[in-house]
């Protein structure tokens, strides 16, 4: 038996219990460049790394806002992340014009996981090309979710998604027990230096291509980029400096 039986198609499963479609999908997101998210008791903050397709285009947008209490980020195909961010933003609309208040972030995680999963049931379709970590604010205070090509949501303290994002989220592991209790600020400086482990050698984080976003207690969803991300970049190089001294 060959893999190219089974993988025509995400409605059909291997006789190892397998839907090749959607790991092939997964594999789309490992290509995207990394982003990282972490939270604290208080804000819960987004870092990614920006790639230009070439030295004449501009970089490409990683972090979207969905609504003041909400935003993502994307790791993957650009397209398919546009296509389910307008549906996040969607039903945030739909959540204040029916109900009178904001999406909570569980039930829009979830509502993006279903509409994943869909596509991997019937036949003629395929799973979306694109990983995302949604973060939000709401009445039981700050959330972390990761979702998955496969429809899979869950939530985190800190995690990574894309490119040697493994590196990432060692980094995050090894220092998660302290996070509770950080600043936004300090939040930033960490998630930053997270993401700097998931760099190609010979390259650096600067403020072309780095994005920043952050949403909490007293914070509408934010999104720094260009010269907006200085401040924390020069945050992390002191704070990297004294580690050497």
């Amino acid at each position: 038996m060959f893999r190219n039986q089974y993988d025509n198609d995400a409605s059909t499963w291997s006789p190892q219990g397998r839907i090749f479609q959607v790991e092939y999908a997964s594999e789309a997101v490992k290509q995207g460049t990394a982003v990282v998210g972490l939270k604290s008791k208080d804000y819960v903050v987004l870092t990614a790394v920006k790639r230009s397709p070439n030295e004449l285009a501009s970089y490409m947008k990683k972090i979207i806002r969905i609504d003041d209490h909400m935003g993502i980020a994307v790791a993957g195909l650009t397209s398919d992340a546009r296509v389910l961010s307008n549906y996040l933003r969607t039903e945030a609309m739909r959540s204040k014009m029916v109900y009178g208040r904001p999406l909570p972030i569980g039930r829009a995680v979830n509502a993006i996981g279903d509409k994943a999963q869909t596509n991997t049931q019937e036949y003629g379709r395929r799973p979306y090309g694109v990983g995302l970590l949604v973060i939000g604010f709401d009445d039981s205070g700050p959330h972390l979710y990761e979702f998955s090509p496969s429809g899979i949501v869950s939530e985190y303290y800190g995690y990574s998604i894309g490119a040697r994002s493994q590196s990432a989220r060692t980094n995050l592991e090894r220092n998660f027990a302290s996070f509770e209790d950080m600043s936004l600020k300090e939040l930033i400086v960490q998630g930053l230096k997270s993401l700097r482990d998931t760099i190609q050698q010979g390259k650096q984080l600067d403020n072309m291509n780095t994005s920043i976003g952050f949403v909490g207690k007293d914070a509408k969803m934010t999104i720094l980029d260009g010269d907006d991300t200085q401040e924390y970049l020069d945050l992390l190089n002191e704070g990297e400096a004294m580690d050497t001294e």
